[in-house]
């Protein structure tokens, strides 16, 4: 089927396609330099001086956070997941992963606050960098994207990147967005690893149904 096509039979999929794939894409001249610089080399120690780390994210953003662990075990991290039934006590020096697109979800907040306490690196993935859980952070990744509810700071952002609510509903822009910044930050970290896909596939589950 042509894009022609598509557009016709289906036009709302062909738009909201076009609009989640184009901010993708556009987003990458907003993220800085600096912030994943930082992610990475806090990543990289925690591999070399095997630190845990403890990613954490509610609802979609969950999902997401549940995904990157996943790439992580494959590559060798210590990681676990908030909320899974097996999660090793966090110590001072690991490393907790905090997904929030509003930085604003109770439970996260709550749970950073208390990994803070613990003495663990706060990283905190989010929209907003003047949120409750930016400010508890260690490190601020800024995400482009929206909350579940359009706040005024973020209208002008989007309206730039041609971003229109009901085709990316909710939180749908910030956990796209999320979801292959992750994707991005592993390949870079198989890089630095020196890691290769059979070495991913050798750390992936054998027994599975």
């Amino acid at each position: 089927m042509s894009n022609v096509e598509l557009a016709q039979s289906l036009p709302m999929f062909y738009r909201a396609y076009l609009q989640i794939s184009n901010f993708i894409s556009s987003s990458l001249s907003i993220f800085k330099t600096s912030q994943i610089v930082s992610l990475i080399k806090i990543l990289e120690d925690a591999y070399a001086n095997d630190r845990k780390i403890l990613v954490m994210g509610a609802g979609r953003s969950g999902l997401v956070g549940r995904a990157f662990a996943m790439r992580l075990k494959h590559l060798g991290f210590d990681v676990y997941v908030l909320g899974d039934t097996i999660v090793s006590p966090i110590r001072r020096g690991d490393v907790v992963v905090a997904i929030s697109g509003s930085g604003r979800t109770a439970l996260i907040v709550t749970a950073a606050e208390a990994a803070k306490t613990a003495g663990a690196v706060i990283v905190a993935i989010t929209t907003y960098i003047d949120s409750p859980l930016a400010k508890i952070a260690d490190i601020v990744v800024e995400v482009p994207g929206r909350a579940k509810v359009s706040r005024i700071e973020d209208y002008f952002a989007r309206q730039v990147l041609g971003v229109h609510e009901p085709l990316a509903p909710l939180g749908t822009l910030f956990e796209d967005c999320t979801m292959i910044f992750l994707d991005s930050i592993i390949a870079e970290l198989m890089h630095k690893l020196g890691k290769t896909e059979e070495d991913l596939r050798q750390g992936h589950a054998n027994i599975e149904v």
